[in-house]
């Protein structure tokens, strides 16, 4: 600004508004400074919470497949026992029927 322009400036408002004036520009300047560290966090904390659930979906998911797995096996398992028994069964009949 040039010095007419300042004086001009200085002629038409008082010096408590122009101090008032000052004052709120950097209450707005320190707001906004706040405004953009929040900004910043928020959006490290979204990452990172982005990243953690990624990792939870990725741990659901092999538990998934770990559980898919385990019930096969009991299905396997389960069938093996009920062969067996029908083996044991049949065995106590022959028995009993040759006695």
């Amino acid at each position: 600004m040039s010095v007419k322009a300042e004086e001009e400036v200085s002629a038409q408002v008082p010096a408590e508004d122009f101090q008032a004036l000052e004052e709120k520009v950097y209450r707005t300047i320190e707001l906004y400074k706040a405004a953009k560290e929040a900004r910043a966090a928020a959006e490290r904390d979204v990452k990172r919470l982005r990243e953690q659930l990624e990792e939870r979906e990725e741990e659901n998911e092999n538990m998934r497949r770990e559980l898919v797995k385990l019930r096969k096996e009991r299905e396997e398992i389960r069938g093996r026992v009920e062969k067996m028994l029908t083996q044991m069964e049949s065995l106590a009949q022959e028995q009993a029927a040759a006695s």
